[in-house]
């Protein structure tokens, strides 16, 4: 049900049917690097031994990734049953009712401000070129199909998540003994610095700001991670 329109201005094309795509990817990535560096840097603030943090790193990658590509599944599973449902929902109302709903049409276009001639007109040529369609865009709002499929969904989200988390990882990997927060720390903050730059410039959105916005809540993520991590081993030490 989507439709192509021509582009009065090519050289300047509008980004917003990325939006769907980028915000998936950018959660994806952005999750698995502050979690995965979060969790790290908890555990390093609560244990001494290297080990310990490592293979909690490993074992929150797996776990993270899982969980995201399950809810990503589950999300976009039920995005598409709650489309379905009002499909069928509204073609049953079309073939009980068809006059009403032609009326239903018309009254949504008064509303936005036309004339009762020319929503009457309006409603009439809308719905001689697909009634459903029609009615699915301008009264329930539907203004494209969802067509992700669930299972490639899971698969980009998990993916995603892994990847950005091995950064993290790795910068805990190679740190050097009593570095590894501080490794860390930096690797992260210059991933996210990074992410937040890519996906305002994919986006055509300010850099500046989504730079700032995504470091920011990284750091906060790992400041209250690392607070805990020191409370519990300040505890348990």
């Amino acid at each position: 049900m989507t439709e192509t329109f021509a582009a009065t201005h090519p050289d300047d094309p509008h980004r917003l049917g990325r939006s769907h795509w980028l915000r998936a990817a950018v959660l994806g990535a952005t999750d698995g690097i502050v979690s995965i560096s979060s969790l790290l840097i908890g555990v390093a603030a609560a244990v001494s031994t290297s080990d310990i943090v490592l293979a909690t790193g490993v074992a929150g990658l797996v776990a993270g990734a899982m969980s995201i590509a399950a809810s990503e599944y589950i999300s976009v599973s039920s995005q598409s049953d709650i489309e379905r449902a009002e499909i069928e929902r509204e073609k049953r109302a079309l073939e009980a009712d068809p006059k009403g709903e032609l009326a239903e049409m018309a009254a949504i276009w008064r509303a936005r401000g036309l004339t009762p001639e020319t929503a009457d007109q309006v409603a009439q040529e809308l719905t001689q070129n697909g009634v459903l369609e029609a009615h699915l865009r301008d009264e329930v709002g539907l203004l494209e199909l969802h067509s992700a499929s669930p299972k490639r969904a899971a698969l980009a989200s998990g993916s995603a998540f892994a990847c950005a988390a091995l950064l993290p990882l790795a910068a805990a990997l190679f740190a050097p003994a009593g570095f590894i927060v501080i490794s860390v720390l930096l690797a992260t903050m210059i991933a996210l610095l990074a992410l937040g730059a890519l996906g305002a410039w994919t986006g055509a959105a300010p850099v500046a700001p989504a730079m700032l916005r995504t470091a920011l809540w990284g750091a906060v993520a790992m400041a209250a991670t690392f607070a805990a991590g020191s409370l519990v081993g300040g505890v348990v030490g």
